[in-house]
């Protein structure tokens, strides 16, 4: 059961945690009392707040129990229940005997757990798919005007290894993805690279699926044939559109196939 919540942040005991002894304005914040609804949610996010900004470090060992519960203004059984929300995400594990320590973050360790939601998740899919409309146009814009030949013949490497995984009936998820990871490398600009490797590793089970779907192979290649043709002539308008089209095709094939189920059941 939680208690009920301080009317302000309780003082810390002799013995807390040296850096707690004189919080910024971000930490006093951060380690505001907390309300009662949804309160476990809400510390847990806060803890990871904390993580990202390396005030809990990974490799040490997170507070106790009880200080947390005593800077927070909650019961102790809610830090539990954040912990465990945490460590089910990958963000902190337990030691036994020695605490719970943050863990490394990293994309893939952030990414993981959205990318399994997403797969059971069309609206989260939908949303994906406006990212790719917003973003990947953009990128292929920069491209055309960036690539060097040493970036369009690999592109041109990745198109007939599509081709040929095609006329053999294989999957050619590997190189979907690195066609669109090469397109941002050829940018020259690492956020851009490192927001197509997000993109990417969200877009695993995606492919996977309507790289299955009858046609999605050919249309891929298609979308980025128009995609390299436009980078060869140096076009970074058509370059834009091109890709715009291609992600839309792609949108266009999944809402069919979510139809076709729809159909067949009526």
């Amino acid at each position: 059961m939680i208690e009920p919540v301080n009317e302000k942040t309780l003082p810390l005991a002799r013995n807390a945690v040296k850096r707690f002894a004189q919080p910024s304005n971000v930490e006093a914040r951060l380690f505001a009392p907390i309300k009662k609804i949804r309160v476990a949610e809400e510390v847990a996010d806060r803890i990871r707040v904390l993580m990202l900004d390396g005030t809990f470090s990974a490799g040490e060992p997170l507070p106790s129990e009880r200080h947390l519960a005593e800077r927070f203004g909650v019961s102790r059984g809610s830090i539990r229940d954040a912990l465990r929300t945490l460590e089910t995400i990958g963000l902190v594990e337990t030691r036994h005997g020695q605490g719970t320590f943050p863990l490394e973050l990293s994309v893939e360790r952030l990414v993981a757990p959205l990318a399994s939601v997403m797969a059971y998740r069309s609206d989260l899919q939908d949303e994906l798919l406006d990212v790719r409309r917003m973003f990947e146009p953009a990128v292929a814009r920069v491209a055309a005007l960036r690539a060097t030949e040493e970036d369009m013949a690999e592109l041109q490497g990745i198109l007939e290894i599509q081709r040929q995984r095609l006329k053999n009936s294989q999957s050619a998820i590997v190189e979907d993805t690195a066609f669109h990871a090469v397109l941002a490398r050829a940018t020259r600009n690492r956020v851009v690279m490192s927001i197509m490797a997000t993109l990417n590793d969200l877009l695993v089970e995606s492919r996977t699926q309507s790289l299955m779907q009858k046609g999605r192979p050919a249309r891929s290649i298609d979308g980025h044939e128009a995609v390299v043709a436009a980078l060869r002539r140096g076009d970074a308008e058509g370059a834009s559109q091109a890709m715009y089209n291609h992600i839309d095709q792609i949108a266009d094939l999944q809402l069919h196939a979510e139809k076709l189920p729809k159909e067949k059941s009526k």
